[in-house]
């Protein structure tokens, strides 16, 4: 019965110890949200604006232009999966993972062959595993995103765009990433990046109130075209590599609220059987002084006889 108890005390010095390790990184990614929701409102601005001037120099002109024209029939598509490089943040990566593999079915079923592009370990892992062709990936940045790692993800990706080869050459560009929407909701989501739909852009902005600016284009309105597609393919990454941070932070911090919680019970279960067991082996001790004394008591008695 002691060698009971000792197995029960073990196991929950064990469990202790992982709670304390599961309750600091709770308050260590909950602290990590705020700033990421930060960076994620400061970047909001700029893209939108990006977005209005993009859309306004498209419509102003008739320009032929990888960033706003749509090829009449398409047949090879890029695709960004946005990831995370560590674990413990329940379903995050996974989803987004399910997310790509359906977004990469819808593309094959419309006859578009599909080229990966991944951010974050675990994607890299998932298709490395799988012995699937991934075209460029990169790591150890997911969870705080700099404007300069968005950079290094966009540049291939705008010279696929803007390659009209055969070979290498890509006519669409869609991105898949968690949204963050509140501390309890992240939603992997995925989005065309270009061609940049007009009409939804337009949409956008008279929905908001806005009224699309008047320009007039000097040189030409390719060569502002031209100019604004690496700040728009970088902007859009980057708000998507923001969020994506902010929502494992979040995921990583609803992860280990569960594990503390679970930490938490499992030391009131053991507790309850280590204390039943010591109970036990006392009881079972009293039992056996009681019986000793008895047996004993017995053999005095017959002797005095």
């Amino acid at each position: 019965m002691g060698a009971q108890l000792r197995v029960y005390k073990r196991r929950i010095q064990a469990v202790t110890a992982t709670k304390k390790i599961t309750k600091a990184m709770e308050m260590i990614a909950a602290s990590r949200i705020v700033k990421a929701q930060r960076k994620v409102a400061a970047s909001q601005p700029y893209a939108t604006e990006l977005t209005r001037a993009v859309t306004a120099v498209a419509t102003g002109s008739d320009a032929n232009h990888p960033l706003t024209t749509e090829v009449e029939t398409p047949t090879r598509a890029a695709v960004l999966l946005i990831t995370s490089d560590r674990g413990l943040a329940g379903g995050y990566s996974s989803n987004a993972i399910k997310a790509a593999e359906r977004l990469r079915e819808r593309l094959a079923s419309e006859g578009k062959e599909v080229d990966t592009y991944i951010v974050g370990r675990k994607g890299v892992a998932y298709y490395g595993f799988r012995e699937r062709k991934v075209i460029d990936s990169w790591t150890g940045f997911t969870d705080n995103p700099a404007y300069s790692d968005a950079k290094r993800v966009a540049a291939p990706l705008i010279e696929a765009i803007q390659n009209e080869t055969a070979e290498g050459g890509v006519d669409e560009l869609h991105i898949v990433f968690t949204e963050f929407v509140s501390m309890m909701t992240q939603n992997a989501v995925d989005a065309r990046m270009l061609p940049l739909s007009l009409d939804e852009a337009a949409e956008e902005s008279t929905r908001k109130g806005e009224i699309l600016p008047l320009f007039e284009f000097e040189p030409s309105a390719e060569d502002v075209l031209d100019a604004l597609l690496p700040r728009y393919v970088e902007s859009r990454i980057y708000n998507a590599l923001l969020q994506a941070a902010a929502s494992e932070h979040a995921a990583r911090r609803r992860a280990m609220k569960s594990a503390t919680d679970n930490a938490g019970d499992l030391i009131k279960s053991l507790s309850r059987l280590a204390n039943a067991a010591r109970q036990a082996e006392i009881t079972q001790e009293i039992s056996e002084i009681v019986g000793g004394a008895s047996a004993l008591a017995d053999a005095t008695a017959g002797s005095d006889k």
